[in-house]
């Protein structure tokens, strides 16, 4: 994991980069939003929380499940992950895919993916490290990632 100052976050583990869009003061506020960019082959488990998001797609393929249903995204496509509603999704473009997605109500993303890669050394997280992050941030993972039953916190 890597963390800089202008509030950019890495986790090479879950082929993930991103970058907080939402000015540092704001944190915390009605809503968060965050550039990513997504490794080919990877994306985050099936999981849900409280808050919505809304992706919308800037470049790349990404296959989306959302509420059990699977569909493909492109650039200029928006998603829509309502609160509490399991979503998954991997980059399936052979180059990195990237979206803009944002986080309604907001909370702390930077603190967010700062932890969660701290979590995931090795890899993945174990299930006390998962517990303990679920506890914490209000997220529930359900299942393994799109594709790919071994990688990510599975």
């Amino acid at each position: 994991m890597t963390l800089t100052n202008d509030r950019r976050v890495a986790i090479p583990e879950i082929g993930l980069e991103l970058r907080v869009r939402t000015p540092q003061d704001f944190a915390g506020s009605g809503l968060e939003l965050i550039e990513t960019t997504n490794a080919p082959g990877f994306g985050p488990p099936l999981h849900k929380h409280r808050e919505a998001e809304i992706f919308y797609i800037l470049q790349g393929r990404y296959l989306f499940e959302v509420d059990g249903k699977r569909f493909e995204a492109t650039a200029g496509d928006t998603v829509v992950a309502n609160g509490n509603v399991p979503h998954r999704f991997v980059n399936t473009d052979s180059d990195p895919s990237k979206q803009l997605v944002m986080i309604v109500p907001g909370f702390d993303a930077l603190a967010f993916f700062t932890k969660l890669g701290a979590a995931m050394k090795g890899g993945r997280l174990d299930d006390e490290a998962k517990q303990a992050f679920s506890a914490r941030w209000g997220v529930e993972f359900l299942g393994p990632p799109l594709g790919t039953p071994s990688r990510g916190t599975e």
